[in-house]
Formats: structure tokens, sequence, C-alpha cells
């Protein structure tokens, strides 16, 4: 019975050091993700791409495999990331850097000029490829002029002749975000995060 009584004691007595234990792993475990999602709003767009651009493959694989962002991802979401890493490794370096300058832009939007890019993205899609084409070629263009210049050659004779009103508005919608300059690359889409 003093053995019981004892051993009853010695339970109870560990009993609140084992919840303080768990307890302090747990909060351990809370402040480290805080930590990694401050870390990750801290973290430009294409950071992570842009640390690990030069390693090998195989090296590339396993950064990527240990960052603590990517292991706290649903596997879904680590599988669709390995096929963009893949995808990515396998452009050419001028695409690679273009890609990079696209997620950097695209991150100083503002959620209203994110919205507006998503839309006109939308709009653009929804036409017949051949308008598509002329006017992505346009966006090029007027991306490449001074943004008081662009305005004018949207409302010119040419363009007037050239595309309807309600593309001439598209083209002064994206002509008005502050979208990285493009290059004269065919049919390429601008990348979200």
């Amino acid at each position: 019975m003093q053995v019981a009584a004892t051993g009853l004691a010695l339970v109870l007595a560990i009993l609140p050091c084992m919840a303080q234990t768990r307890r302090a792993a747990r909060i351990q475990r809370r402040e480290e993700r805080q930590a990694a999602r401050q870390q990750a709003q801290g973290n430009h767009a294409g950071q992570w791409l842009r640390r690990y651009q030069g390693l090998p493959s195989d090296q590339q694989q396993k950064a990527l495999e240990n960052d603590p962002q990517f292991r706290s991802l649903p596997p879904e979401r680590q599988k669709l990331l390995r096929e963009r890493l893949q995808r990515f490794r396998s452009l050419p370096p001028q695409q690679q850097d273009r890609i990079l300058q696209r997620m950097e832009t695209w991150e100083h939007l503002t959620p209203d000029q994110k919205q507006q890019a998503r839309q006109l993205y939308s709009r653009l899609q929804g036409l017949p490829p051949e308008r598509r084409q002329k006017l992505r070629t346009a966006i090029r263009d007027l991306r490449a002029m001074p943004p008081d210049q662009r305005q004018q050659i949207i409302e010119s004779d040419r363009f007037k002749n050239q595309f309807s009103p309600q593309e001439r508005d598209l083209l002064g919608s994206a002509s008005r975000l502050p979208l990285a300059p493009a290059e004269n690359v065919p049919n390429e889409p601008a990348s979200e995060q």
C-alpha cells in the first residue's frame, strides 16, 4: 500500500513536468512556424530560385526538399513545385532571368494591380489567337515606350484602324500597369506567384 501511494505521488509529481515539457515543445514548434512564415513574407519572389539557380539539379532538389517552408506544404503543392522547378531548370539562362524579373515585378504590384493584371490576361485569353497575338505585340511595344507616349499611340489613327475600341481599352489598361518591359518573346504570359 505504501509502495502504491509512493508510486502515485511520484506519478502526480511527474505529470506536471511532462505537461510542461509537451507545452514547451508545442510553443517552440509554433514559434518556428511563425518565424518561417515571417521569413517567407520577407523573401522576394524568386529569391529561392536566384539563390540556388547555379547549383546542379540534384543539389537544387536536395535544397528544395530540406527547405522548411517546402516541407510544411501539402504533398500535391510540393509535387507542383518540384515540376515547376524542373521546368524552370530546363529553360535557357536568358529566359530564366526574364521569369525572375517578372516574378520580382509581380511582387511589387498592389493587390488591386494584380487583380487588374489577372482580368486583362483573362480578357486577352478570350480573344481569337490572331487578335491575341496582335495585342501581345502591341503591349510589348507599348511597354517599351515612356508612359506619356503610350496613350498618344493608343489614340493614334494607326491604332484606331488596327484595333477595336475594346482592344484599345485593353491596351490602355495594360499600358498603365507597372509591368516589367517585355522582351521580344512570342506568346509568353506574365508569370504569377
